[in-house]
């Protein structure tokens, strides 16, 4: 449709706020339970603030203000589609998605991480993905097990 029907500034206006959809990952969409839970709140949140913007009277700045939910909400919806819950894990004896595991690095350093979904992952909150390569090297193995990642070895510690 040409500008000219449309009150709007400019064509290229109108191509600033449409964003290109959020990737995508080629991995499975495992999640636990709060997983699944923030993956609703996110998309409710996006959904409101697209309906919020669709209030603004001035058609420049509705579009702008909705463009980033309007995205979100499309690649939480996605999501929410995909989503596959996994239970807490029933052994504390390997390493599986759900699992909290503690391990030492061979520079004396400590950490745990509970293996979580890739929406949900935040490693300075304590969670990893299962995608990546940490958490990918620990799956199977049990405590007293060493194993690689990167140029570094871990020793796990402890699983819970």
């Amino acid at each position: 449709m040409s500008v000219a029907f449309i009150k709007e500034e400019s064509a290229e206006t109108a191509s600033e706020t449409l964003l290109p959809d959020r990737p995508i990952s080629p991995h499975p969409n495992l999640v636990t339970e709060a997983g699944l839970k923030a993956l609703e709140a996110q998309f409710r949140q996006a959904r409101d603030a697209h309906e919020a913007a669709q209030q603004l009277e001035d058609v420049n700045e509705r579009r702008r203000q909705s463009a980033a939910p309007l995205r979100d909400a499309r690649y939480f919806a996605e999501r929410l589609r995909t989503a596959q819950v996994v239970p807490d894990p029933a052994s504390t004896e390997t390493v599986a998605f759900g699992s909290t595991v503690t391990f030492s690095r061979a520079d004396g350093r400590v950490q745990t991480y509970r293996i979580v979904g890739e929406d949900e992952a935040d490693p300075k909150a304590g969670s990893i993905s299962f995608a990546s390569p940490v958490a990918k090297s620990l799956m199977g193995k049990g405590v007293g097990d060493v194993v690689g990642s990167g140029n570094q070895e871990l020793e796990i510690v402890a699983i819970a």
